[in-house]
């Protein structure tokens, strides 16, 4: 295995077209949850010049409305071009009521132990979890890093600091490691996205960037940019308007900004736009629970936990531990640790992390939240997998 190598990973702003898309669809989510926490729903969307396109499959048993819901989030992202807006952009649906199904309309937090293991998964999927010593939220650094300046971006245009902005950008940082631990900033990619050519000037654009970006994701970083580090601000030139005006839209398309920066494995499939009783979604966040506990209790420098799982069972058929020679105790040892005192069934999961019901718990929306700046590794937003509180069985 390398020890010294360079990693590079990528984020993206609100304002992307995928992470548009990916919002719209959590947010339909949200709001069936919050209407009914036993809801059914499963919606994906796809973005482009003047045209949103929603498609979704549900039980009715909510009443939602799916192209306002559309309209509000383009609103709220900041798109106002002519080009797309949520005044003027068509909104196309295919929506799918499906047959009302008694199978998963259960109270997870009254089921006995008998009854969670009779809750059967109805997809099948491999998910990953990981969770390293690298950052104080144990995420790999370069993800860490493409986020916060992500976040950055967007502030500013929020802010009106840099009010030519609008709201699509993309973030890069590249680390350098030795011995596998960061050792220096190798590189960094700001691309951001204004309203007019010429304004400001690309000397000015480079400028501003260093200064309301650039420099205060690192001004508490203990690993900073060095004067070998290569800044690259809009290196292609200028980036105008950006948005599905530019490039499309698709939910589910940046499955490695959603977790690890590709660090570590993740999942093919998306995240977003699933109601809680899809596996492919929980499934991931009890996965990173899992790794981060582990790492969290200094078994491992670094862990990656994968489950797999088939349809018409409880249990993963599968759970695999890897620690890349970092455990402190066999790879095998932590697996049997897991399979003792973790419960990684479905029904188990909804009922730990109370997932049906955290969007009522949020007014302002739980599941949208994660469909920006990653689904895990979030220390902004008060998530149940994020929690460290298994170190104690360890």
């Amino acid at each position: 295995m390398k020890k010294d190598f360079m990693f590079t990973s990528e984020s993206v702003t609100e304002g992307h077209p995928d992470k548009l898309c990916d919002q719209i669809s959590d947010a339909i989510v949200d709001r069936f949850l919050q209407q009914d926490p036993y809801a059914r729903v499963i919606t994906e969307c796809a973005a482009s010049t003047g045209i949103l396109f929603i498609a979704a499959r549900f039980e009715p048993n909510a009443n939602v409305d799916f192209t306002n819901i559309a309209r509000q989030i383009i609103e709220q992202i900041g798109y106002e071009q002519k080009q797309f807006n949520s005044k003027t952009c068509s909104i196309l649906t295919s929506l799918r009521e499906l047959p009302a199904s008694q199978t998963h309309l259960f109270d997870e937090k009254n089921l006995s132990d008998e009854e969670i293991e009779k809750i059967t998964v109805t997809n099948q999927v491999t998910v990953f979890g990981f969770a390293c010593n690298q950052t104080y939220t144990l995420m790999p650094l370069p993800i860490w890093l493409a986020h916060k300046l992500a976040r950055q971006l967007s502030e500013v245009r929020h802010k009106n600091i840099l009010p030519y902005l609008t709201p699509d950008g993309k973030t890069q940082v590249g680390v350098e490691y030795r011995d596998r631990r960061p050792y220096r900033i190798h590189s960094i990619t700001v691309i951001a996205s204004q309203n007019k050519a010429g304004k400001p000037d690309y000397q000015q654009l480079q400028n501003d960037i260093q200064e309301t970006v650039i420099n205060p994701v690192f001004e508490n970083e203990e690993i900073r940019p060095d004067a070998k580090t290569r800044i690259f601000i809009n290196p292609d030139g200028p980036f105008i308007k950006g948005g599905p005006a530019v490039h499309s839209g698709l939910t589910g398309r940046k499955n490695a900004i959603d977790t690890y920066g590709e660090y570590s494995k993740h999942s093919g499939s998306a995240l977003s736009g699933k109601d809680p009783i899809r596996i492919d979604r929980i499934g991931a966040y009890i996965a990173r629970y899992a790794a981060k506990n582990i790492v969290a209790a200094k078994l491992a420098d670094e862990c990656e936990v994968q489950l797999s799982y088939s349809i018409g069972l409880s249990r993963p058929v599968s759970i695999q531990v890897e620690t890349f020679g970092t455990g402190k105790i066999s790879d095998e040892e932590i697996t049997n640790l897991l399979e003792k005192h973790f419960d990684f069934r479905l029904a188990g999961i909804i009922k730990q992390f109370n997932l049906r019901h955290l969007p009522t718990i949020n007014p302002g929306g739980f599941y949208r939240q994660l469909a920006v700046y990653g689904h895990v590794g979030r220390m902004d937003i008060d998530l149940p997998w994020e929690k460290t509180d298994k170190v104690g069985v360890f």
